[in-house]
């Protein structure tokens, strides 16, 4: 189950490039097809690391902090492709992704599920 959620969140962070990088080309019919798919893997990421967390014998509280960080930045994955389609201002978006994308990864390889 480990390797379903690390590949499902490594795909959506790519494809989270691509929308940008679509955006940016001006390629809205891509953008939107990439982004509904996107959507799509935000449920399996979910999905997958629901399913690990209630396979524990024992859950603790970095687990339930890691779920609900996990959570917090698949919102703001969201946020900041909004915004950047609608042509806001993301820089406060962009630097709470980037710190609550370090300590999900960090969490993920310090507890025990991790590698």
């Amino acid at each position: 189950m480990t390797h379903a959620h690390i590949t499902t969140w490594v795909i959506a962070l790519i494809l989270f490039f691509v929308a940008i990088s679509l955006h940016k080309n001006g390629k809205t019919r891509g953008l939107k097809v990439v982004q509904m798919i996107l959507r799509l893997f935000y449920l399996l990421i979910i999905a997958t690391g629901v399913g690990m967390l209630f396979s524990l014998d024992t859950i603790s509280a970095l687990y339930w902090i890691k779920a609900i960080l996990g959570v917090l930045v698949i919102g703001f994955f969201e946020m900041v492709l909004s915004k950047t389609i609608k042509g806001k201002s993301t820089g406060v978006l962009w630097t709470l992704f980037v710190v609550a994308f370090v300590v999900v990864v960090y969490l993920g390889f310090k507890l025990p599920l991790g590698f």
